[in-house]
């Protein structure tokens, strides 16, 4: 396989270079929407071997992957680039199933374009591509092959906890917020439905795959657990005997094989090597099996275990809503009140006060780390970042503020007035403090 791709590799250097024709505009439906984009091909030559790139997570269109589109016509391969879908995909929603169908619709709009071999039509996927792309390869022999960059061996939900591990991590974050973002966080989502596509698992699909497979990796891919990756790729391929794979790794690159120092930086170019085997391997022989050692993980990723009862996310809103409102009833109260109760009016207010902040505040934290911020944590301080350090000061204070006050309403029992309000105030209080323990507000 080796000695193929090096004599490729000499081939296409002493050869002349093709140059990529001019783009030619598609449009096709899947689902009921219609999505455009771009065939970049070679100019002139025979009938011409053709990718379809799928896309990673989030949103992008045509031009994201223009560049090894470029490339890959000028290695005389026709390359379909395509606006990925809006409906029916968000932060919150999308359905694999769909993507891979409009990945199947892209393959037929390129295999009946004229200059592309029908028969020789592939599919190229990274990050979320490559769960989706062995998803479309599964299901239709008109996919003669599946490249994937960056793929995953495991479910979105256990990839993206080891993401956030790594990152935070990597800022100088531990403890009880590495546990929160990390684990806490990933299994309500995920319990909630918030985190669509959560468990969905690619091995019974890559089962499934028939077709030649060439799985690439970033050997510092912080996204992606690589190491497991390429084992589980070559363990699944071996076991549902499909031999013809080849898995490699990339030193010094990241999860989208540009070239990286750490694998948390993007530097310019892609890996060396990266274009030109991809190249060689679509026009040449699917030769097999052929995989690189797993890289080294500084961690394993891990399964996220299933919610206890106490941890249902309705649960934990409950708690932290009548909380919140137990905090607030104090001062909104105190507004219509005519005589203060002036032995508890300090460490209440206090109470109230501490109690308002941190439960309020962590909610517009928590919405801030988990829509990206935890991915960059920013300045760290005895192993916390500044929020959430200040954010466990406050709940100290909430334990604080409530047993001054406890003691302070039991001792003058008798003597004030207010009883109920103080009651509803050290209720909240209460519930603040298992709540603040399993979210690690009060956890070292």
């Amino acid at each position: 396989m080796i000695a193929a791709l090096f004599a490729a590799a000499v081939l296409a250097v002493s050869s002349p270079v093709p140059a990529a024709a001019p783009d030619g505009d598609v449009s096709f439906t899947s689902h009921g929407v219609t999505l455009r984009g771009s065939v970049v091909a070679p100019e002139g030559g025979g009938p011409a071997p053709g990718i379809v790139m799928v896309h990673g997570s989030g949103e992008h269109d045509r031009d994201d992957y223009r560049a090894e589109a470029e490339a890959f016509a000028k290695a005389g391969i026709a390359t379909l680039i395509y606006d990925k879908r809006t409906e029916g995909y968000s932060l919150f929603e999308r359905d694999y199933s769909v993507l891979a169908d409009d990945a199947l619709a892209a393959v037929q709009t390129l295999r009946s374009r004229p200059g592309v071999d029908p028969a020789r039509v592939g599919v190229w996927g990274l990050s979320e591509g490559g769960w989706v792309a062995p998803l479309a390869a599964s299901r239709s022999t008109d996919v003669a092959f599946a490249v994937t960059v960056g793929a995953n061996g495991v479910s979105p939900d256990r990839q993206q906890s080891w993401a956030f591990e790594t990152y935070l991590r990597h800022g100088g974050v531990t403890g009880s917020m590495v546990d929160m973002v990390a684990s806490t966080n990933m299994r309500t989502l995920a319990g909630a439905g918030a985190f669509p596509e959560a468990g969905y698992d690619p091995v019974p699909v890559l089962e499934k795959v028939r077709q030649p497979v060439l799985g690439l990796w970033g050997e510092l891919d912080r996204l992606t657990p690589p190491g497991e990756a390429v084992r589980i790729f070559r363990e699944t391929l071996e076991r549902a005997g499909n031999r013809q794979y080849t898995l490699k790794v990339f030193p010094r690159a990241q999860h989208g094989l540009r070239q990286t120092t750490d694998g948390f930086d993007k530097l310019d170019g892609f890996a060396p090597g990266y274009l030109d085997l991809v190249a060689n391997w679509v026009n040449g022989p699917k030769d097999g099996p052929s995989a690189d050692p797993p890289p080294e993980q500084a961690s394993q990723s891990a399964a996220l275990e299933p919610l206890s009862w106490y941890e249902a996310p309705w649960i934990q809103i409950g708690v932290w809503a009548l909380a919140l409102l137990a905090f607030a009833a104090y001062p909104v109260t105190a507004l219509f009140r005519r005589r203060k109760d002036a032995p508890l009016a300090r460490p209440a207010r206090w109470l109230a006060s501490t109690g308002l902040l941190g439960t309020a505040g962590f909610l517009v934290y928590y919405v801030v780390l988990t829509t990206g911020a935890a991915m960059a944590p920013g300045p760290v301080l005895f192993g916390r970042t500044l929020p959430w350090l200040a954010l466990q000061l406050v709940a100290v204070g909430v334990v604080v503020a409530g047993v001054v006050t406890a003691v302070s309403w039991w001792r003058r029992r008798n003597e004030t007035s207010g009883g109920t309000r103080v009651g509803l105030l050290l209720a909240g209080a209460v519930l603040f403090v298992p709540w603040a323990v399993h979210w690690g507000l009060l956890v070292p």
